[in-house]
């Protein structure tokens, strides 16, 4: 799968730009500010819908303009397939593929496979658990429309069953039966997705534990733990052993929902105990993992973005990742960098073609 070209209008810092791009290897250099990240950001956003950094739609229109307009040409299959995302101020978002709309965005989701890798997945280790059950979503997503269906289906029926819990602290009442609906619709997607998870992660930890040995070039063990609730019980026992704590608290507790990653090192969380340059193998570790899944699901080679990559690693972690993405499992990828010096001479090291786009 390649992405061809790009144009760009109204979007985010560009009043209108196009690139005709490498099939191989594509450089995005310049100063800081300039853009190279939106652009990188603007091929994300025609995978999934959304923007990598901004998840505030409109803020990604341009100052003091009403709209923008993101085309992508691919070849994929030997297939040409234009993707459109077109966004208007108060108006809903719009992707098309070869003109025709998509009525869930949801469908669109795997289409186009990619990877990307920034200093904001840093986010991962110190965030919150919402922000890595996004990416165990994320990326089993890109594979499996149930899975995705279900996540979508559950946090609904979530955000129905809390404003029920609302409802009845504010009318100072109490529906058993009603509840029951929800925690019936809950466990029933719910468990689908905790099976759908597990599964994931005892593929996925091997092949992560795999990249992060070639890449730190040490003998560190790391780990990843999957953490739920529902190992302890099946989740309509947990729903209803945590009524009232949900009554008090006016939200439901318990569930898929409140999953979590744990990123160990050495048997020890690697936010306190892993140093920058262990932390930022790990990142890179679960993301280049994350290409080899989801490469094993689709059969097609994700579009690899690198944002700003070199100005974070040192020089040796750089050779290895570049070492790695010399090799044919590789598809089409795409750099960002602040110095177009530095750059040239890491892509000049890979046997493959490149072009530098200067902004």
């Amino acid at each position: 799968m390649i992405l061809k070209s790009l144009s760009l209008l109204n979007y985010k810092n560009f009043d209108s730009i196009s690139f005709t791009f490498n099939e191989k290897i594509n450089c995005i250099v310049g100063n800081n500010g300039i853009g190279k990240t939106n652009v990188l950001d603007a091929i994300y956003h025609l995978s999934f819908g959304k923007s990598y950094f901004n998840p505030v739609a409109s803020q990604n229109i341009k100052h003091n303009e009403e709209f923008f307009v993101i085309n992508g040409d691919y070849e994929k299959e030997n297939n040409t397939e234009k993707i459109a995302i077109s966004l208007k101020r108060g108006q809903k978002k719009v992707i098309k593929r070869n003109n025709k709309a998509y009525e869930k965005f949801s469908e669109h989701i795997g289409f186009l496979p990619l990877v990307i890798i920034s200093p904001a997945d840093r986010d991962l280790i110190t965030e919150g658990s919402d922000t890595r059950r996004k990416f165990i979503d994320s990326v089993i997503s890109q594979s499996n429309k149930t899975y995705l269906d279900d996540l979508i289906k559950y946090n609904k029926i979530l955000a129905q069953r809390n404003s029920l819990l609302k409802y009845f602290a504010l009318n100072n009442t109490f529906n058993k039966d009603t509840l029951e609906i929800y925690n019936n619709q809950l466990t029933e997607y719910g468990t689908r997705i905790f099976k759908s998870r597990d599964a994931f992660l005892q593929e996925f930890i091997p092949i992560f534990k795999s990249r992060y040995e070639a890449i730190s070039n040490n003998n560190e063990a790391v780990n990843l733990v999957y953490k739920s609730d529902l190992f302890q019980a099946d989740l309509n026992t947990l729903l209803m052993q945590a009524i009232n704590k949900d009554k008090a608290l006016q939200y439901t507790s318990t569930g898929i929902h409140k999953d979590d990653l744990i990123f160990n090192i050495e048997e020890h969380p690697i936010k306190k105990f892993g140093s920058q340059g262990q932390q930022k193998s790990f990142l890179i570790a679960l993301k280049l993992a994350q290409f080899d899944f989801i490469k094993k699901q689709s059969g097609v080679n994700p579009i690899l973005l690198l944002d700003d990559i070199f100005d974070k690693l040192d020089e040796q972690r750089v050779a290895q990742i570049i070492k790695l993405v010399d090799d044919e499992n590789f598809g089409q990828l795409f750099i960002s960098d602040t110095h177009a010096e530095r750059t040239e001479n890491a892509v000049k090291q890979v046997h493959q073609s490149f072009e530098i786009f200067k902004l």
